[in-house]
């Protein structure tokens, strides 16, 4: 079977820097940063760390978020249980809905007939799901036994309800399917949407990541294993410093993002709006260790070259590379020394930023939120800055960072990587459509 094309025709973000697609990238591209103190939030106050990188709350209209706002009233679990999504849902969940409702409405895909409900599936993924419902729920069977669990309890936690809420919204009866692979489900969970379209089981997905892991246990699990930037608490916004030679850590964030991929001819014969077409899906393992990656970036290295042999382009044709660097000292190191080796001879050329310095670590949702702002770099030839990126390495770090100042340039191909603890890699490639 000759592999079918896909493209990108729409979406959807709700992210540290706002909510909807031009809210984020505005802010984005102006060097706006989402990272917060959580000093006087209750439950934080004791930890070593106190900022993360939040949704702001508020009104739709100001690119905040609210869950009643996208949210629907009335879904029946059983016959005595009928109220708001938002209460039946996990804060993950909301994400999802809200990111996935703006991309389904971006690309003006509503299916009628039953074929094409068939044809039309979901892949959402998250890294954690609900930490809070668990620790909230633990808490309270402890205190009040087997009454005091809610039987919304289960339904909330799975990592597969983002996605199996957003079929039974739509009536999606195409592949339902979830990606948990800590912090490249976002990646992993678009790459597998693509392949299911490429082998025929689907002709339209609604594909991303998830993730509302902004919570003391969290924050205090990713400290202990000495993760996290400990120094900024006075400046948060400063925390995040990707490639930068004061780098000490990541910092948490939460948030979604979710594009809709379709087959190329069906998109064409519908009249849709094409961002970008998805070229290359590389994946890789380490099996070096739990949460670092190998010195040379080794991991790294096949997963991007496995993309770019996907989408039979060379690296002298890559114009941008968005890079998971999270800001820890071992994993920018190692990305870099990949980066490096993959593009040898074409540095020149090279652009390479991490958005991580505005939006913070969104762990399971990194992937697809830094894929829609490649996607985003493809279709408008901007690159987004690396925030905080005031000095480095000099020997080592010598590529064109794109530090604090988004750079116009022509960009007609992007790769996007996402690691994740367990060493597990992917490399996504868009590039312009023709």
């Amino acid at each position: 079977m000759a592999q079918r094309r896909v493209v990108v025709t729409g979406l959807g973000l709700v992210t540290p820097l706002g909510v909807g697609v031009k809210t984020v990238w505005k802010n984005l591209l102006e060097g706006q940063c989402g990272i917060v103190s959580l000093a006087e939030v209750k439950g934080f106050e004791k930890l070593p760390v106190r900022i993360a990188a939040c949704v702001p709350q508020g009104p739709k209209d100001q690119g905040q978020f609210t869950a009643s706002e996208w949210l629907d009233r009335g879904v029946k679990y059983t016959p005595f249980l009928d109220i708001y999504d938002d209460r039946t849902m996990a804060k993950f969940s909301h994400y999802a809905i809200a990111a996935a409702r703006q991309a389904i409405a971006d690309a003006e895909w509503t299916p009628e007939t039953d074929l094409q409900k068939q044809r039309t599936g979901v892949c959402i993924g998250s890294g954690m799901g609900s930490l809070e419902d668990i620790v909230e729920t633990s808490s309270a069977y402890a205190t009040g036994g087997y009454r005091k669990v809610s039987p919304m309890f289960v339904p909330k936690i799975l990592i597969n309800m983002a996605a199996g809420h957003l079929t039974m919204k739509y009536g999606f009866q195409g592949p339902n399917h979830a990606v948990s692979t800590a912090c490249t489900t976002g990646a992993h969970a678009i790459g597998d949407a693509m392949r299911f379209i490429q082998y025929g089981d689907a002709d339209v997905m609604v594909a991303g990541g998830t993730e509302s892991s902004v919570h003391p246990l969290a924050i205090a699990g990713f400290a202990r294993a000495k993760s996290l930037a400990t120094q900024y608490e006075e400046n948060p916004t400063e925390a995040s410093r990707p490639f930068d030679s004061d780098r000490s850590g990541f910092v948490m964030g939460e948030g979604s993002g979710v594009v809709v991929l379709e087959e190329y001819e069906h998109a064409k014969k519908r009249g849709a709006k094409i961002y970008a077409e998805l070229k290359g899906y590389g994946l890789s393992g380490d099996a070096h260790h739990m949460t670092s990656p190998p010195t040379n970036g080794d991991g790294a290295i096949r997963s991007m070259r496995r993309a770019l042999e996907v989408a039979q382009l060379s690296p002298a044709e890559i114009d941008y590379v968005n890079a998971h660097a999270t800001s820890t000292p071992v994993g920018d190191a190692a990305e870099n020394r990949a980066i490096k080796t993959v593009f040898d001879g074409h540095w020149d050329r090279l652009a390479v930023s991490s958005t991580k310095g505005a939006t913070g670590h969104l762990l399971g949702a990194a992937g697809a939120v830094e894929a829609i702002f490649s996607i985003l770099s493809v279709h408008e030839n901007v690159v987004p800055p690396t925030l905080n990126l005031y000095k480095q390495d000099a020997e080592e770090f010598n590529l064109n960072y794109v530090p604090q100042v988004a750079q116009e340039k022509q960009v007609n191909a992007v790769i996007t990587n996402s690691f994740g603890f367990g060493g597990t890699n992917a490399t996504l490639c868009f590039a312009k459509s023709v």
